[in-house]
């Protein structure tokens, strides 16, 4: 497995960085996407949990979809982890893209997330 770059480590840190400074305490939607995969949690930064999460390698996303690394994946990840954080009782988060840019998988994934009621 290749090693992340340090270009890549600084824009992730770069955008963890602005998140925290805006976020006024809301809990963040990270995204992970891998070359198969996309994985979403939402994170309570101030406690240090985990407060809902989802990816395609559940069983009943995993039946369902052709594969997972396409733009359909990330929409029924999105619509998914929204609808366990809003059960959860979370409404507003900050969105944390991490060093990916902001299209593709990465966008499909927060439109679904705001589709499904989460305010960000």
């Amino acid at each position: 497995m290749a090693k992340k770059s340090v270009a890549t480590d600084r824009r992730q840190a770069r955008v963890r960085r602005t998140l925290k400074a805006v976020g006024n305490g809301r809990p963040r939607l990270s995204v992970f996407r891998s070359s198969k995969q996309i994985y979403a949690q939402v994170i309570d930064d101030a406690k240090g949990v985990t407060i809902a999460a989802a990816s395609t390698l559940e069983k009943d996303l995993k039946t369902t979809l052709k594969t997972g690394a396409d733009v359909a994946a990330a929409t029924a990840v999105g619509k998914l982890v929204a609808e366990r954080a809003v059960k959860a009782g979370v409404k507003a988060i900050v969105f944390d893209r991490g060093a990916y840019m902001y299209h593709g998988r990465v966008k499909a994934l927060a439109d679904a997330a705001r589709e499904a009621g989460l305010e960000f």
